[in-house]
């Protein structure tokens, strides 16, 4: 058995994603073994970012400056605004390197179920940020899901009677994907968005 304090350790980082309690262990005994360099590399890092972290106040993003560091880069692409449900997607997104513009976090979808409403998400903030001008393109790149579609198209209202293109990320068969192992969600979506061949 361990101590209360290793435990304490295996058990906060159970929560993290991916981490069940047998990797949590796992991963505090890699610790405790490099605990010269690993252990202190990771609370020093930790403690850097526990004091500085912040909330972006334009697009949401967390980041350790205010405005982050997308929002304050002068060679993205100001007019194109694409917007996601969480962190997380933006993160995945930008990592991708394929879109130069800026970005707009919801905090959310709207979900009747779990009573999130439009109030409850910065749905106000981004037509803010749209009616100020500036903005030729908003990219809805919310998740396939039925949540995620749904606010998705409320956006798209709200958006119509600004001068904007509203676009939306296209959702169908994956690079790689055979069509025996797809979903029937998956297919339909393939064969709605189908396209002219050449």
């Amino acid at each position: 058995m361990a101590s209360q304090e290793i435990e304490a350790l295996a058990t906060a980082l159970s929560r993290l994603p991916g981490l069940g309690p047998r990797s949590a262990r796992r991963a505090v005994l890699w610790l405790i073994k490099r605990r010269e360099t690993s252990l202190v590399a990771l609370l020093d890092a930790l403690g850097a970012v526990r004091e500085s972290l912040v909330e972006c106040a334009t697009c949401g993003n967390v980041d350790t400056a205010n405005p982050c560091g997308i929002c304050a880069d002068p060679r993205r692409d100001a007019r194109a605004l694409c917007v996601v449900e969480d962190v997380a997607d933006l993160w995945a997104l930008d990592r991708a390197k394929l879109f130069a513009g800026k970005y707009h976090v919801l905090g959310g979808r709207l979900s009747a179920l779990e009573g999130v409403r439009p109030e409850d998400l910065t749905i106000g903030r981004l037509i803010e940020r749209v009616s100020q001008g500036g903005i030729d393109e908003v990219v809805l790149a919310m998740n396939a899901t039925l949540e995620g579609q749904t606010t998705a198209h409320y956006i798209a209202e709200r958006l119509e009677n600004y001068p904007v293109r509203i676009t939306q990320l296209a959702h169908g068969l994956p690079v790689g994907g055979e069509l025996d192992y797809l979903d029937e969600g998956t297919l339909a979506q393939a064969l709605r968005a189908r396209r002219p061949v050449g």
